[in-house]
């Protein structure tokens, strides 16, 4: 039997493609408390987190006075449920949320994340599961976000080389230690969640889904539900692709205005690619790739669409009804953007 009641993962991404479309506000209410696996959540009140990542860093350039606008009307609509980790920005999105964490943590649920190791001109160094850097990890984020306690402590990626059962035995420490809440994991396969759910309970997982990734649905999903374990989509609108903004860029009409540039010959992902936008890089938003990804959106759109936004079909909507024990973090949000949503 569920803790709180349940919220279905479509009105999610109903909710955010709304947003990013510019449709008719969206009341507050909208942000309900959600279910996050079988455990009652102190502190938790929306459906709808906050995905910070994009405010420091791989979505372009950010503009931090315009962050903590968005932090703050985030707040002021109920969205209290905030997703950070110490890569992002190589520490600094954790800095950003100081600034609000400051006077108003206790209106926040606070999750971050360790495990991806950068240097400090932002290199990857790999990932880092010992025991003796969880510990110093999780020090160094509640340091750099200015509290006492992390709501919610993922382990951002498992790292092969070290037994989960080691990763996990050491946060259970910091929980017992009453630096961290609660536990999560991300991008973990099935049995490994299942190892580290047998070191401490596992309260979220955390992992890409939306209409174009849902190999989560395989083994995944219905691990966490059977094991109770809440289930945080993040890139619920495939980091912007699904909004369709970007299928103008694919085929001839991406090539051609792609060619020229600095990056000429890379087609859709040339003119998509702004300075410190990584979208570019990814296959996904490259050239002939993007180009057949359009087509598929097109395909999607012309079907018939229901009063909201998203299509009628009977695979959309299969999709949307999978998943009940979830919430769900849009990527970047901008000020503009949290304007459309209506305070009520």
């Amino acid at each position: 039997m569920m803790s709180v009641s349940a919220l279905l993962f479509g009105m999610a991404i109903t909710t955010m493609w709304r947003l990013v479309a510019g449709a008719k506000e969206i009341p507050a209410s909208r942000f309900a408390k959600p279910p996050l696996g079988e455990q009652a959540i102190a502190g938790l009140e929306t459906a709808l987190g906050l995905g910070c990542m994009g405010m420091s860093e791989f979505y372009g350039i950010s503009d931090n006075k315009e962050n903590i606008k968005v932090l703050n009307r985030a707040l002021e609509l109920g969205c209290n449920f905030w997703d950070t980790a110490d890569m992002y920005g190589v520490g600094m999105n954790e800095v950003l949320l100081s600034n609000v964490l400051r006077t108003r943590r206790n209106d926040i649920f606070l999750a971050t994340k360790f495990a991806n190791v950068r240097g400090n001109d932002g290199a990857f160094l790999g990932v880092n599961g010992k025991p003796e850097y969880v510990k110093r990890a999780c020090d160094m984020s509640l340091m750099r976000l200015g509290v006492d306690v992390i709501d919610l402590y993922y382990q951002h990626r498992v790292d092969p080389t070290v037994p989960i059962e080691d990763t996990w035995g050491a946060m259970k420490e910091l929980v017992q230690a009453g630096k961290v809440r609660y536990l999560g994991i991300s991008e973990a396969g099935p049995k490994t969640i299942r190892r580290a759910h047998a070191v401490h309970p596992i309260t979220a997982g955390q992992y890409e889904y939306s209409l174009w990734t849902r190999d989560v649905e395989d083994a995944v999903i219905p691990t966490c539900r059977e094991l109770g374990i809440g289930f945080v989509p993040y890139s619920p609108l495939g980091r912007g692709f699904l909004t369709g903004q970007y299928k103008e860029w694919g085929g001839a009409l991406g090539r051609k205005r792609g060619e020229g540039g600095a990056r000429g010959g890379r087609g859709g992902a040339a003119a998509i690619s702004s300075p410190g936008d990584r979208r570019g890089n990814f296959p996904r938003f490259e050239g002939d790739n993007l180009d057949t990804n359009a087509k598929w959106l097109e395909k999607i759109e012309k079907k018939p669409k229901l009063t909201t936004v998203l299509p009628r079909n009977s695979r959309s909507r299969g999709f949307w009804l999978k998943v009940k024990t979830c919430c769900r973090f849009p990527a970047r949000a901008r000020f503009t953007v949290w304007k459309r949503i209506s305070p009520r």
